[in-house]
């Protein structure tokens, strides 16, 4: 997907009457910069509010919050420095493969983003939001880290410490593709 076709009216068209929104893995940074402010991202959040599922996985997941995090330099792979994702769920940053390599991130993440909640999700598990509530699912665990705090959820517990997701769509700075 480049932004040109995030940009097509009728991509839009078609993504508006969509029941399920599956963001997948790959490049943190791209999900969002492609999507943020286009077309499509707004059928499909349109499309959320009205009953459709939203789910992502990995950067797919990191772009569904306030900021994702992307990596600082290279060669060192554990500093992240943050931008602007889709904010459906505000004020947080996902670190993905939590239990494998996502820990690595905190430090990082934290410096750069002192007043935003992290939420490590483990390989093979979610953070998932029914019925009003954030809730843990998989094998793994659930993450949420805000300053000094780390509280871990297993399976089927309620998360608490995330925020309520979106109901609008945040301001967008830059071209929105109107």
């Amino acid at each position: 997907l480049k932004r040109t076709d995030a940009n097509s009216k009728e991509l839009a068209d078609q993504a508006r009457h969509g029941g399920f929104f599956y963001l997948v893995g790959g490049d943190p940074g791209l999900v969002a910069q492609v999507l943020r402010g286009s077309r499509v991202w707004r059928a499909i959040f349109e499309a959320w509010l009205g009953g459709a599922a939203l789910a992502g996985s990995s950067a797919g997941a990191m772009a569904l919050c306030s900021h994702t995090l992307i990596r600082a330099g290279w060669p060192d792979r554990t500093n992240r420095r943050p931008t602007d994702a889709l904010g459906v769920v505000p004020d947080t940053a996902v670190l993905p493969h939590y239990d494998t390599f996502g820990h690595r991130w905190v430090e990082s993440a934290q410096r750069e983003l002192p007043d935003v909640t992290l939420l490590g999700i483990d390989e093979r598990s979610a953070a998932f939001w029914s019925d009003g509530q954030w809730r843990a699912a998989g094998p793994g665990a659930v993450t949420v880290i805000h300053g000094p705090k780390t509280s871990p959820f297993a399976s089927g517990m309620e998360i608490t410490g995330l925020a309520t997701p979106a109901r609008m769509l945040p301001t967008q700075s830059g071209p929105t593709g109107n």
